[in-house]
């Protein structure tokens, strides 16, 4: 029989005590309670504890970002030294660096982002999942100095546009943060945006992107930046051509422990985690403690912590463990190190992304958040839902094509392959099947609530004018069928342009204007 959970039982008793105080009103005394080559896996090779597990304090590095602030919180130290671990928040922005703190044994969890925790490979292993941006970074286009700058097709003819006068435009983030990553999506998944087109200029803070955005001085076209910055360029004009609303998943935080901890003390990582989740179901019930901090925590005034907050989703634990256990980490894993290797940042995509995580610690604290949701699931099942990380699922389906056509554009994704069909008809290759295939993927990594996708058809202008308005209205509509049928939930529109939109610089005759257009646009 397992040790038991001496904390929960305290816990349950005062909820249970208060609970009956009122009436029996035991939602309220739970309320009130509640009030960035794969890393090395753990070896067999026994690790000597290091000075700092010997005197119980803990070292945890991190930064700034507004995700994090509850791990800076004193209250939250206090807590989680009444569970016996003494626990030192330190900034250390460099991640690299970072990261060999933690291989040197100066530090013994760190929080990070899954591409850094990637690219920098710590000798650790993912426990526990944090939160994941929902808006809070974003692609913002400088229409305010080029007022026809709305879509990354736009950027695609102003980048062309200034090449042929000798010019190169900048793009502008903060370096090793989300913003670098968004820009490295941008550049591997859309065939109108490639990073060596631009000057690249690194930053250590968005607030310093945010200024250049707005210099007259400053070439700048495109700057990623987070909040508050994407709601202020949304306020003063700027378009937001993608945000992590749009690629939900993209922008993951994580809780890393190093290896020599999780072999040598694995019950402080669970006890950490225990307590850290706990908090975060507090905050579930009541975010404004979460915004005072926040705001408390950054210098924000409450207006811009609530921004901040809003593009924010925390994980709890129960949904944490899910992610660690059902494969959806491993899948996000698999993709981020796809887009890593795609941009030269990673070898190769791991092997075995696995060995990468561990679900064994956050076992405690999900089951801790799991008898919670039993208790408050008869009066409060909202609640409850939120707790367990639920959702309510609703996609607004667009029942006028035309919205969807009128649209404005986000941009045309990388195509892996052809879009094959037999000559002179709508019927698709094998290979266009397989094209299909993997093109579904990359849309299904999009918010069906906000991006919908436009299939363009196109074909040369050999042949009756008619004919060809007819076959690349049938070859769109079998494009659009074809993704459906793949299980793809968003809102899907077919477009024949016939031969009325060559490619530029080729003649309208050329077989390469007979091809597919994905064109992703915002909706709702």
């Amino acid at each position: 029989m397992s040790k038991p959970d001496n904390s929960l039982i305290l816990y349950l008793a005062l909820v249970f005590t208060i609970g009956l105080s009122v009436g029996g009103l035991l939602s309220i005394g739970v309320f009130w309670l509640l009030n960035r080559v794969a890393p090395a896996s753990i070896s067999n090779k026994q690790y000597p504890p290091t000075t700092k597990l010997l005197t119980g304090q803990l070292t945890l590095l991190g930064d700034t970002f507004s995700g994090y602030s509850t791990f800076r919180n004193p209250a939250f130290g206090r807590e989680l030294k009444e569970s016996g671990v003494s626990l030192r928040y330190a900034d250390e922005f460099n991640q690299a660096k970072r990261a060999e703190m933690l291989r040197q044994g100066q530090a013994d969890f760190l929080v990070t982002t899954l591409d850094q925790f990637l690219k920098q490979k710590p000798p650790g292993k993912i426990v526990g999942l944090i939160d994941r941006t929902v808006g809070a970074d974003a692609v913002v286009l400088n229409t305010k100095k080029y007022p026809n700058l709305k879509s990354l097709l736009d950027l695609n003819l102003l980048v062309q546009r200034a090449r042929s006068q000798g010019q190169q435009l900048s793009i502008v983030f903060a370096s090793d943060t989300p913003s670098e990553y968004l820009a490295l999506v941008l550049s591997t998944k859309f065939e109108s945006f490639k990073l060596s087109d631009f000057q690249i200029k690194r930053v250590a803070d968005a607030s310093q992107a945010w200024d250049m955005l707005q210099d007259p001085k400053e070439n700048v076209a495109v700057a990623i930046v987070w909040e508050p910055y994407v709601t202020r360029a949304r306020k003063q004009g700027y378009t937001v051509v993608l945000s992590s609303r749009d690629t939900p998943g993209v922008i993951v935080d994580a809780i890393v422990a190093s290896n020599r901890l999780l072999q040598s003390q694995p019950d402080k990582v669970a006890d950490l985690l225990s307590v850290y989740y706990r908090r975060i179901d507090a905050n579930i019930r009541d975010a404004s403690g979460l915004q005072n901090q926040i705001a408390e925590d950054g210098g924000l005034s409450p207006s811009d912590a609530a921004t901040v907050l809003q593009g924010i989703e925390f994980f709890t634990a129960v949904e944490s463990k899910a992610w660690l256990t059902n494969g959806t980490l491993e899948k996000r894993l698999t993709s981020t190190a796809a887009v890593l290797t795609l941009a030269g940042r990673m070898d190769r995509v791991p092997q075995s992304p696995k060995e990468l995580f561990s679900a064994q610690p956050i076992n405690k604290a999900a089951s801790n958040t799991q008898t919670l949701i039993s208790l408050v699931r008869a009066d409060n099942p909202e609640l409850a839902d939120r707790l367990a990380g639920q959702k309510p699922a609703a996609t607004r389906r667009i029942s006028n094509p035309s919205q969807v056509t009128a649209a404005p554009n986000i941009g045309n994704l990388r195509s892996p392959g052809e879009v094959k069909f037999t000559r002179d008809s709508a019927e698709l290759t094998a290979t266009g099947q397989q094209t299909l295939d993997r093109l579904v993927k990359e849309v299904a990594e999009f918010n069906p609530q906000t991006v919908a996708v436009r299939v363009i058809g196109h074909t040369s202008a050999g042949g009756v004018a008619e004919f060809n308005q007819i076959l690349s209205q049938r070859r769109a509509q079998v494009v659009a069928d074809y993704m459906r049928s793949r299980g793809l939930r968003h809102n899907v529109v077919a477009e024949g342009k016939g031969s009325s939109q060559p490619l530029t610089n080729i003649s309208p005759y050329d077989s390469r204007n007979q091809r597919t257009e994905i064109r992703l646009v915002r909706v709702n």
